[in-house]
């Protein structure tokens, strides 16, 4: 838990390779103006004259060959910065792809205006003549009832750099301006930052540095509440304008939009969670309460092991037998892409200042994956490792079989694939284990990492997400004192008298960069409760249920959200499989409770 190094200070080995998209930031600036006179020329060709079908054709697939050009190049200046936001050239070349993303937005925008002005016939037989636009023309008819006038799309596309810029802004504030200082346990200094209490302090086992850290983290949050509300609520009046723009009743029918899911499916989620899962997972804080020993049940002790003691510690070499052990039931193919993985640097293990928190996966199209984790050697990270890989397995499956306007899957099914990942870890670990302390680590871990950070953390986030939006659709301002009074009304109803919600609790809100990203934080639930069937699925099937869920993989966003699960043999348009997948957790529970008796006996 020392001071936090910089970037150019830690291992290299353990930090991504960015060659292959490009070898330096000059590459990158040269490819930016390479593409600058791509799009001219598209202009010049086009613009104007998309009034038959055989223009139209050839004009979508010069598209689609610009859009392939762009992915490299605002992959690598994004990755650049998620390694370390205060480095300069980072920043400066962000600002150069960020312009060049909003030029192509604006330059191109008369495409989708020019082919919308025809009539559906017209489209029609541009499917005809080319199926492999099929996806794109059906997501234009689509979205046809909500396009403006071509002008005004083209204005709104210039103004994307801008719209782009609280999420930007947020980032900046979270990762470079606040200085968490040290905080002192046990007579001890200790260095404290966003890495270090995600990372580590936030679950650690010692209740007065846990508290101790989440008492001085959460008051230098306070610190910046008025500005980071504010740069909240400039995204918020940003889609709102748009949804009303547009025509769409709600924000949140706006966002859902995109997802291709019904508000029905949206709204069950959080409803359902909230009322039948809440009382499994205050029974869970009740035993993490008695086999820690604690006096009282704090907020700051939600994410604490139930026996870290029963904990491994494993290196980033290790990790790969766990990985490799773990998801080659996936076969041949998937198992060469783990190895490569490892082997091509796609993973940034490292811990540095600027860098970003939390981990995710990039995966460009036309190139591999590539995966952000902060490494704490504790084995929960094998988790979120498995669970990024199940996004990096996900597309690097997708963005082979389908064309660039069809591998993305829709938001709502985005998390399946990961979770999946999450649960193939768990089950290979109980069934070659007979250790009940090992056991009841590993169903602790699936509940405290797979099912409380998606069926918890990301689920309370969407259900004060949509208050949120109730006031925004009312057209109330949103200050912090209104977004602090949300988050702890949303806390306070999950967890009742159970837990003691500390003083600054309703800050959380201020940790997440989902809140920028649409209704993201819903769907890890959704995409978990689809998981939790397949991962049944697979347990009780093999590789019947292995070669579906392949093929559901490799569609990537060919079919809606409701057909891919229906491919996976589950039905999300019924409310069973989340009551199902609710009702496994409680089983987990109650799992953990014998367990603790047979060991504590």
């Amino acid at each position: 838990m020392g001071e936090l190094k910089q970037r150019h200070e830690v291992d290299q080995n353990y930090t991504w390779d960015l060659t292959p998209l490009f070898e330096s930031d000059a590459a990158c600036e040269d490819a930016i103006e390479h593409i600058n006179g791509e799009i001219s020329g598209f202009v010049e060709k086009y613009e104007g004259r998309l009034g038959d079908v055989d223009t139209a054709v050839s004009a979508i697939d010069d598209y689609r060959q610009l859009v392939e050009r762009l992915v490299p190049i605002g992959t690598y200046a994004g990755l650049r910065m998620s390694s370390d936001q205060g480095d300069a050239g980072a920043q400066k070349l962000n600002g150069k792809v960020n312009n060049a993303s909003a030029r192509f937005s604006t330059a191109t925008s008369f495409l989708k205006s020019e082919l919308l002005a025809q009539d559906e016939s017209f489209l029609e037989s541009v499917k005809a003549q080319n199926t492999e636009f099929e996806g794109f023309i059906d997501t234009l008819l689509r979205d046809k009832p909500y396009q403006l006038d071509a002008e005004v799309e083209k204005a709104l596309a210039a103004y994307s750099n801008v719209f782009n810029g609280p999420y930007s802004l947020y980032q900046k504030t979270k990762l470079l301006d606040i200085d968490f200082g040290t905080f002192e346990a046990n007579g001890e200094e200790i260095p404290l930052s966003y890495l270090a209490y995600e990372g580590e302090l936030e679950s650690h086992e010692d209740p007065e540095v846990r508290r101790n850290a989440y008492k001085k983290f959460y008051s230098k949050l306070k610190e910046y509440e008025h500005t980071t509300a504010g740069t909240y609520e400039i995204h918020l009046k940003q889609e709102k304008t748009t949804a009303d723009l547009r025509g769409f009743d709600s924000v949140i029918d706006y966002l859902l939009h995109t997802q291709e899911v019904d508000s029905e499916l949206y709204h069950r989620q959080i409803d359902l969670i909230m009322k039948d899962l809440a009382p499994h997972m205050r029974k869970y804080a009740k035993l993490l309460q008695k086999v820690n020993g604690l006096d009282e049940m704090r907020y700051e002790d939600l994410k604490i092991s139930l026996d870290p003691a029963s904990e491994p510690e494993i290196s980033v070499e290790d990790s790969r037998k766990y990985i490799l052990d773990a998801l080659s039931i996936m076969g041949d193919d998937y198992t060469e892409m783990l190895n490569r993985a490892y082997d091509e640097r796609w993973i940034d293990f490292v811990k540095n200042k600027g860098k970003s928190t939390g981990a995710f996966c990039s995966s460009p199209y036309g190139y591999h994956p590539f995966i952000l984790i902060s490494w704490t050697s504790l084995m929960t990270e094998v988790f979120v490792l498995a669970h990024e890989l199940g996004h990096a397995g996900h597309f690097y499956n997708a963005n082979r079989e389908q064309n660039v306007f069809d591998a993305r899957s829709s938001m709502y099914f985005i998390e399946a694939p990961s979770t999946m990942n999450e649960m193939l870890m768990a089950n290979h670990l109980l069934e070659n284990s007979d250790d009940p302390k090992f056991k009841r680590w590993v169903i602790s871990s699936i509940i405290s990492r797979t099912y409380y950070h998606n069926f918890v953390t990301h689920l309370l986030e969407a259900a004060y997400q949509r208050e949120v939006y109730k006031k925004v659709d009312n057209h109330e301002s949103i200050s912090a004192a209104d977004l602090n009074a949300l988050k702890r009304q949303v806390i306070e109803e999950f967890w009742g008298d159970d837990v003691v919600i500390s003083e600054n609790a309703e800050l959380t809100w201020m940790r997440q960069p989902h809140y920028y990203m649409g209704l993201y934080p819903y769907t890890y639930s959704a995409g978990l409760t689809i998981a939790t069937q397949m991962g049944k699925r697979v347990l009780n099937e093999g590789q019947p249920a292995v070669d579906d869920w392949l093929k559901v993989l490799k569609t990537g966003g060919k079919k809606p959200p409701v057909e891919l699960a229906q491919m996976a043999g589950i039905d999300v348009t019924t409310d069973q499989p989340l009551k199902d997948t609710i009702a496994y957790i409680g089983e987990l529970v109650d799992e953990l409770e014998k367990l603790t008796e047979e060991i504590e006996g």
